[in-house]
Order: structure tokens, then C-alpha cells, then sequence
């Protein structure tokens, strides 16, 4: 029986090892296996169990002399000695001894430049499925002198003991730099996987001078490309799905010297309250070759209720980008960003819907990363709140932030590119922007349009508005506009301005200028 050199990973007396199988056998083997079931549109669809999202808790760093210095040690990157970590994975290993095996090699990165070799190797038929699917494929003879950059296991069978192995469930994530290596073990959900990934782009890139971005992108019919950042709820996904823009990406992405890339060849959506009308591209692509999670299905029927969140609020479908029908199928750009977007979704209702930003501004506003949460949303939430992640991808960043923020300037400066933040969420009126008008602002600022229009600075975050916009009711582009009492406008422009202020002090490494420019309390 061919092992493909699994015996170097220590993995041995396998009861079958499988290597980039197709999806229709893939799919053959979740089934026998009882992994899942099909839907009535031939997509697998699978549980998750006890982990239906990321376990952000459960994600350790191995802390090595190599690597010591380079990490931003803290909340999100915790370390774990290697003592430990060889522990768990020599318990991982002899776990899968005997177990039939899936091994996808596969590539991150569509610029060949920036290529990274990955080998996943899966215990289950079905999250081989889904790598397959978000990875980047390779050809017969790209596989032949196949060598991994970084290896995976993932192991959601193997449950670790917190007594004994040092970890905080049974659940852990633990990246390897030094060694090149991640191990997954307790947890199904395979967004796990595909985040390890992008954990280590982000790592790996910024050496090779290309900036990693937790993004989505498109591309314009001249060639131009546009970056769109943003946290969930913001509208990242389906402002970039535009029908006169080809979309690269929907997540993950580099900025390099001459072009913008995507790492993936798949995208990862979100299912829960998912229509034909309102998101019709993710609905069509819920089909054979999809792999599904935690969506709840009518078991006669096998049709989904995607308005029913008893199995996770967090429900998702993995698939290939060759599902959406205006993609970019070669991941990339033949140009660097012209426009970036930052997308914010301002509950406080006194953010501008669309301004401009300078060099220092725009390190500041991405370093922030901010949204809200809005009252209602979540127990115990009566007013809005504000939400920060770091560079708009706190838990996949293993360097200091300052390291992001300083590619950023660089790249935006060497291109020329304008940058602007977007706020989709309220006003004074109490509505959220309607999605037309943004959509409308998005439009001005690809085409160069919202350049044309006079400009003012806002008193509290120092950003440039503009003052008419086509298609915008102009009195909606000016916040305090929107406001009948003023004082309640003032009170909030303050709250929010100060929350800013106080999230901003963790950053120790930054410049002044940049602590500078954020609003002013």
C-alpha cells in the first residue's frame, strides 16, 4: 500500500492511506463512513458537534528560541512549550495509527512567487473534502516531486485532557513555526483548518515583503483592483460581490510588489438566514462538491432551513470558487489595489457613511479594526458596543500589529492607492444606511468619482466627507445632519471617540503620529 511518506510524520500501519482523492470520492467515503448525509442538491452535509465555530481559547503557539522574539505574545497568541506540544502530537499520531487516512497537498497563494506547499492530513473523509475545496489545487504533475512547506494534522477524534496535556479543553490548536507543523485535535468545525492556513500566510508573507490581508478583493474590467477589509456584519462579502466587478476573493489575500492574490480556491460562507433573492451566488453554490455544517435539513425531504439556528448560529458551506459565476479562476490581479475600503458597521450612528483617510489615519483605522455591536443582537446588550480586532484579524496574526500597519502605509503609498472608510451601519435617524446608497458611495470611490466632489473634515474623527455623492441624499453624508438633538449627537461622537482612545493604548509599538490620528474625545 502506498503511504506518500506518512511514515515521516510518524504515522504508521495505516488501514488505508488516501492522497487528493476527488470530490465525488471523498464524498463516497464520508458517506460509508456515516460522516454525513447528502441534501437534495448533492451537497454533503455534515455536524459538528460540540465546536460549531472557532475555539479561539484553545489556540497555542509553540514558543521556540526561533521564534520567541517575532510573536506578539498575549491574549491571542498564547505559548505552549515544546515539551508539551511533542507530548500532544506523538498522542495524535499513535491516535490515527491503524485509521484510514486522507492527505490533501495543495497550495495557499495563486501568485507562484508567494506559493506555500500544504499537506493536510485528515482522520475524516469530509474535512479532506472541504481543504480540498478552500485550498488551491493542484495538477497531476505538481503532485508527482510533491513537498510540503508546512504540514497539518487534524485529528477531531483525539481529545485532549487539560490535566494532563496542559491545554484548556479538549480541543487545541497548536502552530508549529519553528517546525513547520499544525496540529488540530477535538474539534470538527473545519474553519479551523483553513485559519491555521492563513495563521501561517501571515507569518510567512511579511519576509517576502507581501502583506498578508484578511480581505476580500475584486477587479475591475480595466484591471484596476479594489480591497475590501472588514469584520463580520459589516458587508464585506457582499460589497465585493459586484456584477461589474470580477471577484478574486472573498477572505484572504496578498499585496505584493505587482499584484494582489488570493490565497484560496474556495470561499467559506455563512448559511444561517441565507435566500435565494438576498445572497444568490452562496445559494447556488450549496450544491455536489459543497461541503455543508450545521445547517438544520428536513431529513424526508433533505431540503435545508437555513432560518433555523438550532444546530449553530454560526452555520457555514465550504466550496470551490469555480461555483461563483463572476470569478477571477486565476486568484489574481494583474495590478496592486488602487482603492482599499475599510468597513465599519457604526451603531453609535455618528460615523460618516463614506470618508477618506490619510497615510497615518488609515494605519490607525486598520490597526483598530472597528465595528459594533448593536442592542438586541446579544443577551445582556442594551446599547450599542463598540468591537475591535486588531488589523481586522486579531486571531490569525501572529506578529506585532504594528508590523501589518507599517505594510499597509507602504504599499498604499507606493501605489497611490486612496483609502476610504465605509460605515454600513446607522445614523442619527435610527435606520441603517440602505444598501443601495452604499453601494452607490462603493461605485464612486472605484471609479474615482467621489474625487470630484468638495470635501470636509469631521470635527471628531479628523476624516475628509465628501459633500455630494450621486445617487446619496446629501444630507445623509454628514452625520450630525441626521441628528434632531445635537447634544445626544455630541454625547455619542465623545463615547464613541474615547473607546477608540482606550483600545488604542495596547499598542505600544506605534508611532505618535499615528496614536495622533484617531478621533478626538
Amino acid at each position: 500500500m502506498e503511504t506518500f511518506g506518512l511514515e515521516s510524520l510518524g504515522i504508521i500501519n495505516a488501514k488505508a492511506v488516501y492522497r487528493n482523492l476527488t470530490p465525488a470520492e471523498l464524498t463516497e467515503h464520508a458517506l460509508r463512513r456515516g460522516e454525513g448525509t447528502l441534501s437534495n442538491t448533492g451537497a454533503l452535509v455534515v455536524k459538528t458537534g460540540k465546536y460549531t465555530g472557532r475555539s479561539a481559547n484553545d489556540k497555542f503557539i509553540v514558543d521556540t528560541p526561533k521564534v520567541h522574539d517575532e510573536i506578539a505574545w498575549g491574549k491571542v497568541n498564547r505559548p505552549i512549550d515544546k515539551a508539551r506540544y511533542d507530548a500532544i502530537r506523538a498522542k495524535v499520531t499513535a491516535y490515527l495509527q491503524g485509521k484510514e487516512i486522507f492527505i490533501f497537498d495543495g497550495f495557499a497563494g495563486a501568485d507562484p512567487k508567494y506559493t506555500k506547499r500544504f499537506r493536510i492530513v485528515n482522520e475524516l473523509a469530509s474535512q479532506n473534502l472541504f481543504i480540498r475545496q478552500l485550498l488551491r489545487r493542484p495538477t497531476e504533475e505538481d503532485l508527482v516531486d510533491f513537498k510540503a512547506d508546512y504540514t497539518i494534522l487534524v485529528a477531531p477524534g483525539f481529545k485532549c485532557i487539560p490535566e494532563i496535556d496542559g491545554t484548556r479543553s479538549e480541543a487545541a490548536i497548536l502552530v508549529n513555526y519553528e517546525e513547520k507543523e499544525v496540529v488540530i485535535c477535538g474539534s470538527q468545525y473545519a474553519g479551523e483548518i483553513k485559519k491555521s492556513v492563513f495563521s501561517v500566510m501571515n507569518y510567512e508573507l511579511p519576509k517576502q515583503g507581501v502583506f498578508p490581508m484578511h480581505c476580500s478583493a475584486n477587479i475591475g474590467a480595466g484591471g484596476d483592483s479594489a480591497v475590501f477589509f472588514g469584520l463580520s456584519g459589516t458587508g464585506k462579502t457582499t460589497l465585493s460581490a459586484d456584477p461589474n466587478r470580477k471577484l478574486i476573493g472573498d477572505d484572504e489575500h496578498g499585496w505584493a510588489d505587482d499584484s494582489v492574490f488570493n490565497f484560496e480556491g474556495g470561499c467559506y460562507a455563512k448559511c444561517i438566514n441565507l435566500s435565494k433573492e438576498g445572497e444568490p451566488e452562496i445559494y447556488n453554490a450549496i450544491k455536489f462538491g459543497a461541503l455543508v455544517e450545521n445547517v438544520v435539513m428536513d431529513p424526508v425531504t433533505r431540503e435545508f432551513d437555513f432560518f433555523d439556528d438550532s444546530l449553530a448560529v454560526n452555520s457555514r458551506v465550504g466550496y470551490p470558487i469555480e461555483y461563483i459565476p463572476n470569478a477571477e479562476l486565476s486568484g489574481m490581479s494583474p495590478s496592486v489595489p488602487k482603492t482599499v475600503i475599510f468597513l465599519t458597521a457604526d451603531a453609535y450612528g455618528v460615523m460618516p457613511p463614506i470618508s477618506k483617510l490619510n497615510r497615518n489615519q488609515a494605519m490607525y483605522y486598520f490597526v483598530s479594526g472597528f465595528t459594533s455591536k448593536v442592542a438586541g443582537t446579544e443577551i445582556g446588550i442594551t446599547e450599542p458596543v463598540p468591537t475591535f480586532s486588531t488589523c481586522f484579524g486579531e486571531p490569525f496574526l501572529p506578529l506585532d500589529p504594528s508590523v501589518y500597519a507599517r505594510m499597509l502605509a507602504e504599499k498604499v503609498e507606493k501605489s497611490g492607492a486612496n483609502v476610504y472608510l465605509v460605515n454600513t451601519g446607522w445614523n442619527g435617524t435610527g435606520k441603517r444606511m440602505k444598501l443601495s446608497y452604499t453601494r452607490a458611495m462603493i461605485t464612486a470611490a472605484l471609479t474615482g468619482a467621489i474625487e470630484k466632489a468638495d470635501f470636509v473634515t469631521d470635527p471628531t474623527f479628523g476624516v475628509q466627507v465628501p459633500t455630494w455623492i450621486e445617487g446619496v441624499p446629501s444630507e445623509l453624508l454628514i452625520p450630525e445632519n441626521t441628528w434632531v438633538d445635537k447634544d445626544a449627537y455630541q454625547a455619542s461622537c465623545r463615547k464613541l471617540a474615547e473607546s477608540f482612545r482606550e483600545n488604542f493604548k495596547k499598542y505600544t509599538l506605534m508611532s505618535q503620529e499615528v496614536v495622533d490620528a484617531g478621533p478626538k474625545a
